[in-house]
């Protein structure tokens, strides 16, 4: 499409020819003359003189200072270039869909309910009384059992297993290779052994959500497990039985949560971080990778932690900054111990 249709769909105001035609995106660095950058990170400015983009998307009063040896690159200005690319992304790229109908080779119980417009693909399997809503894609191999239920416009990817009784809202995408439903780690300790504690819960996933590859999130034992709207969970991240993840919460990769935790909406959570049962995390706050946050602790909104325990990153930088002089620290005290012992 042309330069300015791009301009009108993404919302930005352009800056140079509109006629330039546009056939695809790419990063500042790699782009070639047809395609749209972008450009967020202040530190990356000195690439604007030699980018060969036609078009590259800035915030308001950055100036495209060119190497002038090299064609005038026009500007699409947005007060966010990082989601208006994300935005022209949208655009130009369509991931590979199912065509709609159910494969041959899929198995789809005779009580299930799958939407004309919804595409089973191969070695697929559908339980009984499970639903599955139009525009939904069930990628091969993948699992959907008896009872659940699925919304419009899902994309499961292949080798995905739903345990009994799930329920997936509308627009979630689930990679390859996740299990949602399965029976969290709850056990009782008497005569001599442990004991399974019945997992009677269920999971329920909001509108909007992504699952990454093999990640697990485990069905309630008593109350249920909630993803709410618009969370973003990485490859890897385990949720144990109970959690509540509020609304537009990002966690990252290997980070993983005991029974029973609360996000409020909007946390942020870096890969490899722990959480004990029943921690609370409150609106916005902020959660470092690698930190280990202990069962029943609370972290307030807005607070950015870090470290194990977490703990404020104030905090957490001044420790730290101590830990890196304790080799000096340790030989400046033996110095003092010869001397005292010397005397």
């Amino acid at each position: 499409m042309i330069l300015s249709e791009v301009a009108q769909k993404l919302g930005c105001r352009l800056e140079g020819s509109p006629e330039i035609e546009i056939r695809g995106v790419a990063g500042i660095e790699s782009a070639e003359a047809g395609q749209i950058t972008f450009l967020a990170n202040r530190r990356y400015f000195p690439l604007l003189k030699t980018t060969r983009a036609s078009a590259v998307l800035v915030e308001e009063g950055i100036a495209l200072d060119r190497d002038a040896t090299l064609p005038a690159v026009a500007a699409l200005r947005s007060s966010n270039p990082y989601l208006a690319f994300a935005h022209a992304l949208e655009l130009f790229y369509q991931p590979p869909r199912y065509a709609p109908g159910i494969h041959p080779t899929a198995i789809v119980a005779p009580l299930a309910q799958v939407a004309p417009e919804a595409g089973v693909g191969p070695y697929a399997v559908i339980g009984e009384d499970a639903h599955v809503g139009a525009g939904t894609q069930i990628g091969a191999h993948s699992v959907i059992g008896a009872g659940c239920w699925i919304g419009e416009n899902c994309r499961i990817h292949a080798r995905v297993t739903l345990y009994a009784g799930v329920r997936l809202g509308s627009r979630v995408e689930v990679h390859s290779g996740a299990v949602i439903g399965a029976d969290g780690f709850g056990y009782a300790f008497g005569e001599g052994k442990y004991w399974k504690f019945p997992q009677a819960g269920i999971v329920e996933i909001g509108d909007d959500v992504e699952i990454g590859a093999n990640t697990t999130i485990d069905r309630g034992s008593l109350d249920d497990t909630r993803i709410a709207e618009g969370v973003k969970l990485d490859n890897l991240v385990h949720v144990g039985h109970n959690c509540q993840i509020g609304a537009h919460s990002v966690i990252a990769a290997q980070a993983g949560l005991s029974g029973s935790c609360v996000f409020g909406k909007r946390v942020v959570v870096g890969g490899q971080a722990g959480f004990g049962e029943r921690c609370k995390l409150e609106d916005g706050s902020v959660i470092g990778g690698q930190s280990g946050v202990l069962g029943g602790k609370t972290i307030r909104s807005g607070e950015t932690v870090w470290g194990t325990p977490a703990r404020s990153l104030e905090k957490f930088k001044e420790l730290f900054a101590w830990y890196g002089r304790l080799p000096e620290l340790a030989a400046r005290i033996k110095g003092i111990e010869e001397k005292l012992g010397g005397k």
